[in-house]
């Protein structure tokens, strides 16, 4: 039999709740279909088990390392959620592509623009792929936040449950403001999205982005979502 979302997210959900404590009233925010990209931080390897368990049964994907697939739980466990394998440090035309299809089939990619975890909680400055890929679809983005869970090692230890927080933020489409999209709008584009999800931060853990005069609006179209409700 071969593991898919199904089999796996609802048994995990309890597990993970047996050591966190997991608001996650925001996932009442997020649509129960695509296509969306949710827009997060990455601050260590709870994030993803966390989300796909935690989003189900709405059809989540997201991008993973390559390296990943080295590791046969991982392997097994990224394969049933349908992640798309990603090659770090080079622009990966066919993990894209990848993701273009799964947006094109309705679903919610999930994509952290710091490209790696954090582990602090702090945000790292975002790189562009994230904007590439809106820009291109023409889809909307949603801010999604995690924290909290950087304590889990530290509090695992002394036998104590984590409080880990999930909160989401106001949809909205980029407005690009110039006809070509050279290196600096690139950047300030993946900064307006940036801030979005510091906006949803306490402000200890917005690091690069916590200077916000909110001028980045001006890159930003908020809208309305369809289908968003609880399960």
């Amino acid at each position: 039999m071969t593991l898919n979302a199904r089999h796996i997210n609802p048994p995990l959900k309890a597990i993970l709740r047996t050591v966190l404590h997991i608001d996650d009233a925001a996932v009442s925010e997020i649509p129960m279909q695509g296509p969306l990209i949710l827009a997060t931080n990455h601050i260590n390897w709870l994030d993803a088990p966390v989300g796909f368990s935690h989003l189900h049964p709405r059809p989540v994907t997201a991008f993973a390392k390559i390296e990943t697939w080295d590791n046969f739980l991982l392997r097994t466990l990224f394969n049933a959620w349908d992640a798309i394998p990603i090659t770090r440090g080079q622009v990966d035309f066919s993990a894209f592509k990848k993701a273009e299809e799964a947006l094109a089939k309705g679903k919610i990619i999930a994509i952290a623009p710091e490209g790696t975890r954090s582990s602090t909680g702090k945000l790292n400055q975002g790189f562009p792929g994230i904007v590439y890929l809106a820009l291109k679809t023409g889809t909307p983005i949603l801010p999604f936040a995690f924290y909290g869970n950087e304590n889990f090692t530290k509090n695992i230890r002394n036998y104590q449950r984590t409080k880990m927080n999930l909160r989401a933020g106001k949809p909205f489409r980029l407005v690009n403001p110039t006809t070509s999209l050279d290196r600096e709008t690139r950047q300030q584009l993946t900064d307006a999205i940036m801030f979005e999800i510091a906006c949803l931060l306490p402000e200890e853990y917005r690091g690069n982005y916590s200077t916000m005069d909110n001028s980045h609006r001006r890159h930003l179209e908020y809208i309305d979502l369809p289908g968003i409700g609880r399960v």
